[in-house]
């Protein structure tokens, strides 16, 4: 019986392994994407590609694991709840005010170490920020913050 039951088991799951969720990995950097628009250093850049990208923008660099049925639906669901979020492929189409908002966000969340989620640091070593990293990261969005209130003052 436990033969039975473990072989209809391995069958589910062989079955499952041909039914997998949409990708995110559009190949174009668009011109309303954060870096193009803010113009960050390398080292920011690098950070934000590292850390963020992966769920905040239209590409995701998939790792292996995530050929697998069910690991593949919930790394998905993952991406599209951060892309629902915010999405960084998006950034110069915010108005000036959301804009502001998730760039608020982004620094609260960092402060907090909520931000990135450590079931993605885990697996994800260069996503993790020493703490030079993370003053570095948090004073630029800091100064991009400014940058977005100052230029958007009412006349």
């Amino acid at each position: 019986m436990i033969k039975k039951i473990f072989l209809a088991l391995l069958i589910i799951f062989g079955i499952a392994q041909f039914f997998n969720p949409e990708k995110n990995e559009s190949t174009e950097l668009l011109s309303s994407d954060l870096v193009v628009t803010e113009k960050p250093n390398d080292r920011i850049k690098a950070m934000l590609h590292n850390a963020c990208y992966d769920c905040h923008s239209n590409h995701t660099n998939y790792p292996w694991y995530d050929r697998i049925t069910p690991v593949n639906f919930w790394v998905q669901g993952h991406v599209d709840h951060g892309k629902g979020e915010l999405n960084f492929s998006l950034w110069s189409t915010f108005s000036p005010k959301k804009k502001i908002h998730k760039l608020e966000e982004c620094i609260e969340l960092i402060e907090k170490g909520e931000m990135p989620l450590e079931s993605y640091t885990i697996m994800h070593g260069d996503a993790k920020f020493d703490e030079t990293e993370k003053k570095e990261l948090l004073n630029w969005l800091q100064l991009v913050k400014i940058k977005h209130e100052t230029t958007n003052l009412p006349m």
